[in-house]
């Protein structure tokens, strides 16, 4: 057995039918016996590779980081002026974001030991950082490109969990979006 839980066929499935599950009925429905069964792997198999459901959960925002990543680096890659960049990311964060709303809060709100500041940051969290600050450093201008994106993630975070809590104004996300795309982040 790998000492990554999620990786090999059970563990692959295992992540890929909690990552379904919970888009298609919340995180209240990932429960073992459902995973097993769905993933067609013995519970056995499951404890093998998954202590619990913690476990579970943070295998699946791993992967979700990952996602996230290769989303990322796909659309700056994408464009073909710098500028282009941040625009093209944080069309990609949003939409990742908004299509996978349960695994988003995976990666957020139910692993706080999946974070920037942690002493051992896994890759994909990492990865996810250093594509933003990829698409902002352009915008820099003298400015810390680590504090730009940091602020470039909290506002798309902050935007995302108030547009999907109803607090903003629905008819106003495209001016929102807009404004962070084209305002906020040029040079001084």
């Amino acid at each position: 057995m790998s000492d990554d839980p999620d990786t090999g066929r059970d563990g692959d499935a295992i992540v890929a039918t909690a990552w379904q599950l919970a888009e298609a009925e919340g995180w209240a429905a990932v429960t073992a016996r459902r995973l097993a069964e769905r993933a067609d792997v013995d519970l056995g198999a499951l404890y093998e590779r998954f202590a619990d459901r913690d476990a579970v959960v943070t295998a699946v925002a791993v992967r979700g980081f990952a996602d996230l990543a290769v989303a990322l680096t796909t659309a700056r890659t994408a464009v073909g002026r710098p500028p282009e960049m941040w625009p093209a990311v944080m069309a990609a964060y949003l939409d990742f974001a908004y299509a996978n709303p349960e695994v988003y809060d995976a990666m957020f709100a139910h692993t706080p030991d999946l974070t920037l500041g942690a002493e051992q940051v896994p890759e994909t969290v990492a990865a996810t950082f250093a594509e933003l600050r990829a698409a902002l450093v352009p915008l820099a201008a003298g400015r810390d490109p680590d504090t730009l994106a940091e602020l470039g993630w909290s506002l798309l975070h902050g935007m995302i969990m108030l547009t999907r809590g109803g607090r903003l104004r629905p008819e106003a996300q495209d001016q929102r979006e807009q404004m962070l795309d084209n305002h906020l982040f040029t040079p001084p």
